[in-house]
């Protein structure tokens, strides 16, 4: 029996491109093959976080040789860091909670047997309380029920708003369904209609938002629903948001024991069953001798051959100038890092691929950590019979505080502060040490009996990932009037109408997909890449499982007409040709 749409699951199953990744993963036919002549070949892979690394290990699998570049360690933005002394309080600086409606990102952590744990985002089961202090006013809830009257007011407009302005009920019953053709022709509309409008301009222009005050507007932008404030993406593209709320991606978050780092780190060790042409054994770090190869300093196209059989390549150049070359190169890092740090030839990309990489919009970020003695906000106070602490959300500095729990009695970890943008730019010129006094200042503020200073041991871990060179950024999100560059740089892996000098590379990484910031993104543009390279080097996709290109036709995004803001009829995907059998993204 067909399980109905409201049975089942919620997925990020994107609505620009619903192509169905976890089915694609999980087809015992596998991604596909290439040549036996091409076993072997060697294809750069530049950077080695989750995308470069997903990338890597299916090229492996195929019989090709990655040669995966690396500027830093090993896992780009999943970055975990344990404190000095305790190997066993781990945080995480990148990503750290993951939604369990990215399936094709969860296909990895399970095959790889990593243990996950509900992650404690506000009023969320697992958390053990909230406290939401505005204007020097607090609000303590348990649950979602708890709240007060103003701010179910708060929570209601935004559904009202989702629900009458964005059409959330029938895609979210088209995602479930994973029925392209409904899916597609709801979207586009919403791609031409929101494509210039901010998420602040959907909010303040909905009927539901109109019939309030301007401060229950402020209060979403403070406190939001789901993993916390939204003001920060105020002035970034409604369709940004659509997709997160759309996919359920900012709900249901799990966390991976030990640290988000491991998915990369074990993905680079592990030695998969179902190699071809390698020696079973094989792994990404035996093919590396151990660790990846340096900082890419140059990208250029290769005068003649760069394999056996293989089309001319691409010349690589690390920052001590060794050069190889190679029959493909995929680009993992940060898509800026192609005209600040690495030269690249010009020619490899159109003038409209480069004002698309050029005009991506990244997030600042900022964390801020300390390890604890012990849970203490666990002890209940006698005077008002609630925890001394609460996970906090508040309009003072730290903005949000997350109390990571390691058990009782053990050393434990808080996320003093997680800001963006603005909130994250007033701490990028202090240091660790004065991020972590002017934070216990204000959290003081809200607990004036609480003492936290004296629980905490060592020293604190803090990143500004916006002072990093090698990311510049937390990650992308895009301004409106930004989907069409969306939409050339997640479409530029089917190369069929390039000209012959620029295929062959190809871009992968959160950045590059429709759903930046979250690592599905980073997994589903390196599937994209890896079926970009087997059709560069002669391969096919299995006819049973075909791949993101096979039904690009298909499901491709939407593209808008560059004269004005209409959808361009002629490249737009019409929904009655898709055929039935991507009417479950794949089968």
């Amino acid at each position: 029996m067909t399980a109905s749409p409201a049975s089942s699951p919620l997925t990020m199953l994107g609505p620009d491109f619903p192509f169905s990744y976890d089915h694609y993963l999980a087809h015992p036919a596998g991604l596909g093959s290439v040549p036996e002549s091409a076993y072997g070949t060697e294809v750069a892979v530049i950077g080695a976080g989750l995308a470069g690394v997903v990338t890597a290990y299916e090229l492996m699998k195929m019989g090709l040789k990655p040669v995966v570049y690396e500027a830093g360690a090993i896992g780009g933005r999943l970055k975990s860091q344990a404190f000095n002394g305790n190997d066993e309080v781990v945080v995480d600086l990148g990503g750290m909670r993951f939604p369990t409606s990215g399936r094709a990102f969860y296909h990895y952590v399970d095959q790889l047997g990593l243990k996950t744990r509900a992650f404690p985002n506000p009023l969320a089961e697992v958390t053990p309380s909230t406290m939401v202090e505005l204007k020097n006013k607090t609000v303590y809830a348990e649950s979602p029920e708890d709240l007060p009257e103003f701010y179910q007011e708060v929570a209601e407009a935004w559904k009202q708003a989702l629900t009458e302005d964005a059409e959330i009920d029938a895609i979210q019953d088209a995602i479930r369904a994973r029925d392209t053709h409904t899916l597609k022709r709801l979207w586009n509309e919403l791609v031409a209609k929101y494509d210039d409008t901010s998420f602040y301009g959907f909010l303040s222009s909905s009927k539901a938002f109109r019939e309030l005050s301007f401060e229950h507007l402020e209060t979403f932008g403070q406190v939001g629903f789901g993993s916390g404030g939204w003001d920060t993406d105020f002035t970034n593209s409604i369709l940004e948001v659509l997709r997160v709320v759309f996919t359920d991606a900012d709900d249901h978050h799990r966390g991976i024991v030990g640290g988000a780092q491991r998915l990369p780190l074990e993905l680079w060790e592990h030695t998969p069953a179902d190699l071809v042409h390698w020696p079973a054994g094989t792994s990404l770090a035996s093919l590396h001798d151990g660790a990846p190869r340096g900082a890419v300093t140059g990208i250029h196209r290769a005068e003649g051959s760069a394999g056996s059989g293989a089309p001319a390549g691409f010349r690589i150049t690390e920052k001590w100038r060794r050069t190889r070359e190679y029959a493909a190169a995929v680009v993992t890092c940060q898509s800026w890092l192609l005209s600040s740090r690495i030269d690249t030839d010009e020619s490899l990309f159109s003038a409209d691929m480069w004002t698309a990489i050029e005009k991506s919009h990244y997030m600042l970020s900022s964390k801020t950590f300390v390890m604890v003695d012990r849970p203490f906000w666990r002890d209940i106070d006698p005077d008002t019979g609630r925890p001394v602490m609460s996970m906090t959300l508040t309009d003072r500095l730290p903005r949000a505080t997350y109390l990571l729990d390691e058990g009782p009695n053990r050393p434990a970890a808080i996320l003093l502060s997680y800001t963006w943008n603005d909130d994250a730019l007033k701490w990028l010129s202090l240091d660790a040490t004065e991020r972590t006094r002017t934070m216990l200042h204000s959290l003081h503020k809200i607990y004036p009996g609480l003492d936290i200073g004296s629980h905490i041991v060592g020293e604190p871990i803090t990143v500004s990932w916006e002072s990093d060179p090698n990311f510049m950024g937390a990650f992308k999100n895009n301004l409106p009037g930004h989907y069409r560059y969306q939409e050339r740089l997640f479409s530029h892996f089917v190369q069929d109408d390039l000209d012959d000098h620029q295929r062959g590379i190809f871009l992968a990484g959160d950045d590059i997909s429709f759903t930046a910031g979250w690592a599905e993104g980073a997994v589903t543009t390196a599937l994209n890449a890896v079926w970009g390279v087997v059709r560069h080097l002669g391969g096919p996709s299995a006819p049973a499982n075909p791949g993101p290109g096979d039904l690009f036709d298909e499901l491709r995004p939407v593209r808008l007409d560059n004269s004005d803001n209409n959808v361009d009829k002629a490249a737009t995907t019409d929904p009655a040709a898709v055929s039935n059998t991507t009417k479950d993204g794949i089968r």
